[in-house]
């Protein structure tokens, strides 16, 4: 059954099956911004055989491993049961019906007055291992999108197409270059990633690497006949990577059937098994850089991975140009001169503490 959390100015819902943050709804300068996608299909409609989540596919989930898995392509967390455990105010927390190679895993959603933000983290608590992990939030764009990103060292597609004999992919397969607004397409032309869409009927993976200088890491959506922008926020030092989907009628099989349109997934994470090129180099560039490739659980402890999206008005349509943090105020520029300064809990996602697992995780206290 789905549960809301409310807070001023904003509400989300969340299903326990698949541990979907379903809806997110900001109201934010007299508007209503809800901007996550929803698949425009029901679960009869998925063939016998898909992954589980397709029979529910939207919002932002957790997944882990992120890609293949013997549990449904993003693994348990995303086709499995959560359970709804008692929490703070504010906060909504659930914990997963099976371990994930030994860890318990634990979500953890909360709002706050004011705050035009869902604060996301969860807890793996002992296993052993590594995996890749990420979120997985959609951000829906029947009207397209600009996006800008804290500053990367490269884009990378997969080792394959997404698509091949039922669907199309546009990019080149596997393909690396620095510059998000001059990457290779599958024709030899070249595609910029900072807009969406830049091509029809195609569903493609890239993922951005960032610079291990960026203090925060960010990603930027705006969506201009909105007059709204999206915004994930996280700390780089943990989940380095920024990795987009581009599901515009790409796919010709069930339940895609062509219809599955406007779909951007904006998709953090730590997840080297995804780059085509970099997960066959030894050492890979990641490593190499002391970037994580994946997460690595703590048999002994707890891995703490957090992540925030939230969403404003944005009525002038600019891209954004920058996104700085200054204690608990965080302030998004446009390339044209428009700001907005919004509250945040400054030291929640661990920007500039020491390890990749700052804060000190705690079920309560530090929520």
């Amino acid at each position: 059954m789905t549960q809301s959390l409310s807070a001023h100015g904003i509400r989300i819902d969340f299903s326990p099956l698949g541990g979907v943050l379903q809806h997110m709804e900001v109201t934010d300068e007299g508007a209503t911004i809800a901007p996550l996608h929803r698949a425009p299909w029901s679960a009869s409609e998925v063939p016998a055989g898909a992954p589980p989540h397709q029979a529910w596919l939207a919002g932002d989930f957790l997944a882990a491993p992120f890609g293949p898995s013997a549990d449904g392509l993003h693994g348990h967390p995303a086709n499995g049961d959560w359970r709804v455990v008692p929490a703070m105010p504010g906060t909504l927390r659930a914990v997963l019906d099976r371990a994930v190679q030994g860890a318990t895993v634990i979500k953890e959603l909360s709002v706050q007055d004011g705050h035009p933000f869902v604060y996301q983290r969860h807890l793996f608590i002992g296993g052993t291992g590594s995996l890749p992990v990420a979120n997985h939030a959609m951000v829906a764009l029947p009207n397209g999108g600009r996006l800008s990103f804290s500053r990367k060292r490269w884009w990378e597609t997969l080792a394959e197409p997404l698509e091949t004999s039922h669907g199309r992919s546009r990019l080149a397969y596997p393909r690396r270059a620095e510059d998000a607004a001059d990457f290779p397409a599958a024709d030899g032309s070249t595609v910029n990633l900072h807009r969406y869409p830049w091509g029809d009927a195609h569903e493609d993976f890239v993922a951005g690497i960032e610079d291990p200088a960026s203090r925060l890491g960010w990603t930027a959506v705006v969506r201009p006949a909105e007059g709204d922008l999206f915004l994930s926020l996280r700390n780089p030092a943990q989940l380095p990577m920024t990795m987009l989907w581009h599901s515009n009628g790409g796919r010709d099989h069930a339940p895609w059937n062509g219809r599955h349109k406007g779909c951007l997934g904006v998709e953090e994470g730590a997840a080297l098994p995804m780059l085509g090129l970099s997960s066959r180099e030894t050492p890979d560039p990641l490593t190499a850089a002391g970037q994580p490739g994946q997460m690595t659980l703590d048999p002994q402890g707890t891995v703490d991975i957090r992540h925030v999206i939230g969403a404003i008005r944005w009525p002038s349509g600019q891209s954004v140009a920058g996104v700085m943090l200054e204690g608990d105020l965080l302030t998004v520029t446009g390339d044209w001169g428009a700001e907005r300064t919004l509250p945040l809990r400054g030291g929640w996602l661990g920007i500039g503490m020491p390890g990749a697992q700052k804060p000190r995780p705690a079920l309560d206290r530090d929520l």
